[in-house]
């Protein structure tokens, strides 16, 4: 008679050593599990379009616009910025993604080495908070383009209403809720051929839109360029060096989310190498040129309607072309709903799930996020968005700072790459990531004390000369604080 196949998890527990603990159930379920490296399909292109459309998104290209206008720095200056910013960027999730890609699993458990065993589920509830957060505004600016495809093909009311969405509006925003939790609950497989659909093809519509403003607008849009490249606004009180330093942070700030959680995506990568060059043409390169979009399609509206216009579906309703504003809509609704997906779903549902894994798998996980997010959403018109998008964007970027800067300390610093896979799964009080009762206080102080500073770089006016470092300061601190409380900690007593 042929012997039954060992469950997976006890085949995974063999395969690693004979001799660790066994893996406890309150810390591990199928979709927290390492995934083994000849399972892992994903290449350069896919990390290339999770970016693509990170970037590509309604409220991606809304900031990159407002930086043109919100400092009154030279133009030149501001591009820079933002490019720097992606070089960055690239940088910080090369570091956080590196873990991940080694041991194939995602970021709530790689945290448990530096947080506990325990403990990580401070910092994962903290990262899903923020992420849920992101994503009810995003479903918000998603609706925004199907709203603009009903409103084209079908007329209807207009003009505010119930939290200032009208009957249209609504309809459009429980649209894309439903369509979200939908392709998410078909896998992992299906996210990522959307988003291989929607990164590339919305470019091409965004340089569609780009020729489209340019013949309307003839030869005065070059005159328009100047003047926001010459920086005619008021500028910067700090001086335009405090300035630059401001755009470079704020674009920081808003990758937060995934900078911290990247390897939820890249355990998924084939190997390191892949990792990096989708980082590198999906960051700096595809930043540079989307941000020369959003700067000359902006500098177009200036001459058609004698405003700067940094929403692109506004701009799009304004041209008045019927088939440009219906492919346009339904391309800024997939490049919308592609970053949510990845960068503002999945992260959460994971997040969720480690709170409790015996009981609640990545799909529920989903739900709730999905739940929550709706109201979240609902009230950004009214509410949230009166805080201005560059103080939400520095906020919740301050917040999370310290979490990476004590991701990547650890990691490097502490454990020198070396994790023991079988502890982050184990219970017994004498595995190495179990600390004080499963929790590394040291960790959960450093994160105090770095987050109260960085977040007050934001909101307290006597520190209002550091605002939009607030990423910046809290990652340094954070890891600084982290390696300091930590020094007393061999890392022959912690590693394998």
């Amino acid at each position: 008679m042929a012997k039954r196949p060992l469950p997976r998890r006890r085949r995974f527990a063999l395969a690693q050593s004979h001799s660790q603990p066994p893996l406890d159930g309150a810390l591990y379920n199928e979709d927290l599990a390492p995934i083994p490296a000849d399972k892992r399909q994903w290449g350069a292109f896919e990390i290339f379009n999770v970016w693509n459309n990170d970037i590509q998104s309604l409220f991606g290209y809304t900031l990159a616009a407002s930086l043109f206008i919100t400092y009154g720095l030279n133009g030149w200056a501001v591009f820079a910025g933002i490019v720097l910013a992606g070089f960055i960027v690239m940088g910080l999730v090369n570091l956080s993604g590196r873990p991940s890609v080694r041991y194939g699993v995602p970021y709530p458990v790689i945290a448990r080495a530096a947080m506990g065993i325990y403990g990580a589920r401070f910092p994962a509830t903290i990262r899903g908070i923020v992420a849920i957060f992101w994503y009810g505004v995003q479903t918000y600016f998603a609706s925004t383009a199907v709203a603009l495809l009903l409103h084209t093909l079908f007329g209807g009311e207009s003009g505010p209403g119930f939290l200032g969405m009208n009957g249209i509006d609504w309809l459009s925003y429980v649209i894309v809720c439903v369509f979200q939790l939908g392709l998410f609950m078909m896998g992992i497989e299906w996210v990522g051929r959307f988003l291989n659909w929607a990164g590339p093809f919305v470019y091409a519509v965004m340089i569609a839109l780009m020729f489209v403003i340019w013949w309307k607008a003839g030869n005065g849009i070059f005159t328009a360029l100047g003047s926001i490249f010459e920086g005619d606004d008021a500028t910067d009180p700090r001086g335009p060096v405090i300035g630059f330093i401001t755009v470079v942070g704020t674009m920081i700030a808003y990758f937060a989310a995934v900078v911290i959680n990247f390897g939820d995506f890249s355990r998924f990568v084939s190997n390191e190498h892949a990792m990096r060059r989708g980082n590198f043409w999906g960051l700096p390169v595809s930043i540079a040129l989307f941000s020369f979009i959003a700067l000359f399609v902006t500098a177009g509206t200036v001459v058609l309607f004698g405003e700067k216009l940094i929403n692109p579906a506004d701009i799009v309703d304004r041209v008045g072309n019927t088939w440009l504003t219906l492919i346009a809509a339904i391309t800024f609704f997939a490049a919308t709903v592609g970053i949510n997906l990845v960068a503002n779903f999945i992260p959460p549902a994971y997040d969720i799930a480690n709170l409790a894994p015996k009981l609640i798998s990545a799909r529920t996980g989903g739900i709730i996020t999905a739940v929550i997010a709706f109201f979240i959403g609902a009230l950004w018109v009214s509410f949230i968005s009166n805080v201005g998008i560059a103080a939400f964007v520095d906020t919740l970027g301050a917040v999370l700072a310290p979490l990476y800067g004590i991701l990547i300390a650890d990691y490097y610093l502490i454990h020198k790459q070396k994790l023991d896979v079988n502890a982050l799964f184990s219970t017994d009080p004498n595995a190495v990531y179990h600390y004080e009762g499963g929790w590394n206080r040291k960790a959960i102080i450093a994160f105090a004390v770095a987050a109260l500073f960085s977040v007050a770089t934001v909101w307290v006016p006597a520190l209002a000369s550091l605002s939009g470092f607030g990423w910046i300061i809290g990652a340094v601190l954070g890891g600084g604080f982290h390696a300091l409380l930590m020094r007393e900690t061999t890392s022959g007593q912690r590693q394998t």
